[in-house]
């Protein structure tokens, strides 16, 4: 299931202090030989991320996904689960993942044929109502075993050698396999059992609710609660620049917000699921995976969707009731770790626009992240604000089942 064995991730990370997956992607493009010519990246460059950041077009118009209804097997479990477990979090009406070989064949073919070619443009972007957009979908079965990843990365090769689908799509799409499913494995399993336990920013703050419920005046994270209520499925970014991104930015319990990433998605399992949430989203192995904290203001989520014509707050507004949260709580991001991240060269130039910041600015910023917080309730079904939740609660069973 994996193109690079375990004991060769941990000769590769041995003796490093930190594990960047570039560097990681780059050795194993040379093992494999994918998207190379010689001992040089076709195209001349190792990675097109920058081609890959176009906010979907109003009006553009994106294709139906192959889905496939349940078999009988399919339909006894989902009748065991409604029995048993009608309370928990996911809708079981519209399950259409693929669940054999044959079906997982067809579904890769489809992504190959129908969306490849414009993955790479729109692998970034969000739409309110259309979760799937161009995205691959293979995930689960490439977990499961029904798809191996070799011949799906060959796959995606061979329709750019044959002119099919354009290189930053194709690199794109192969780069979160060869790189991030294997290199986020390698991290794992390197670096547990003592991994989960780091919690470098010191984040405390109880899983708010609507992470359960949905239940926000924030469009953007009530989409994506929606979009894996609905379909066990967000993608990256959803999952990062929103989901995660409020839980950094909020100092959410790091293994509170690992376990509801691990309960709620169709392809966690935690050897993926804890290194890109622990270490990418949330920053709390301290650098070791990721660069910089993936923090961000109101302003990406903006440019990458749709979400913020809808929401009751205003992305445009930097302070008072109405203003978007993203937007104070990155400042107060900012201000709370300052000692810990503005030695961080990626993260120099929000900490000169911060420390251009007058004391009032900053107490502005200060005052609209306590209010905000403060509303974020500690229980179910609490009156007002934005209701949350321990994400531990003894109902859960497939956390103990997941790890």
């Amino acid at each position: 299931r994996f193109l690079c064995p375990r004991p060769v991730f941990a000769r590769w990370a041995e003796g490093r202090e930190a594990l960047r997956m570039e560097t990681f992607y780059r050795a194993m493009r040379r093992r494999t030989g994918l998207l190379m010519e010689g001992r040089d990246p076709v195209g001349g460059r190792w990675n097109f991320d920058h081609d890959n950041r176009r906010r979907l077009p109003a009006g553009h118009a994106v294709p139906d996904r192959l889905r496939f209804p349940p078999d009988a097997t399919t339909e006894a479990v989902m009748g065991l689960v409604a029995r048993r477990f009608p309370d928990h979090f996911g809708d079981l009406d519209g399950f259409a993942w693929p669940v054999t070989r044959a079906e997982a064949l067809e579904a890769l073919r489809h992504f190959l044929d129908v969306c490849l070619p414009e993955f790479g443009d729109y692998q970034d972007a969000m739409r309110a109502g259309t979760p799937f957009l161009y995205h691959g979908l293979i995930a689960p079965a490439l977990n499961l075993g029904l798809l191996d990843a070799e011949e799906v990365c060959r796959a995606a090769e061979a329709r750019w050698r044959d002119g099919s689908a354009p290189l930053n799509a194709v690199e794109g799409f192969i780069r979160q396999i060869l790189g991030w499913r294997e290199y986020v494995r390698g991290v794992y399993w390197t670096r547990m059992p003592d991994y989960p336990e780091t919690n470098a920013l010191g984040a405390t703050r109880d899983l708010p609710w609507f992470y359960w419920s949905g239940e926000t005046r924030m469009a953007c994270l009530a989409e994506c609660v929606r979009d894996t209520r609905a379909h066990a499925h967000a993608h990256h970014i959803q999952r990062l620049m929103v989901l995660g991104n409020f839980a950094l930015l909020a100092g959410l319990a790091p293994a509170q917000v690992e376990e509801w990433f691990l309960v709620v998605y169709a392809d966690a399992y935690e050897w993926v699921e804890l290194p890109n949430v622990h270490g990418m989203a949330l920053f709390a192995d301290g650098g070791l995976l990721g660069s910089k904290p993936y923090a961000a203001s109101g302003a990406y989520i903006d440019r990458m969707s749709d979400y913020c014509g809808a929401c009751a707050y205003d992305v445009k507004k930097k302070a008072g009731p109405k203003a978007c949260p993203f937007n104070y709580l990155y400042w107060n991001f900012l201000i709370a770790h300052e000692d810990t991240l503005s030695g961080n060269p990626r993260m120099a130039m929000p900490y000169r626009t911060l420390g251009r910041m007058s004391a009032a600015r900053r107490g502005e910023i200060a005052a609209d992240s306590t209010r905000f917080l403060a509303s974020l309730d500690p229980s179910e079904g609490q009156p007002g604000g934005e209701r949350a939740v321990d994400a531990r609660a003894p109902d859960l069973f497939l956390v103990g089942v997941a790890r």
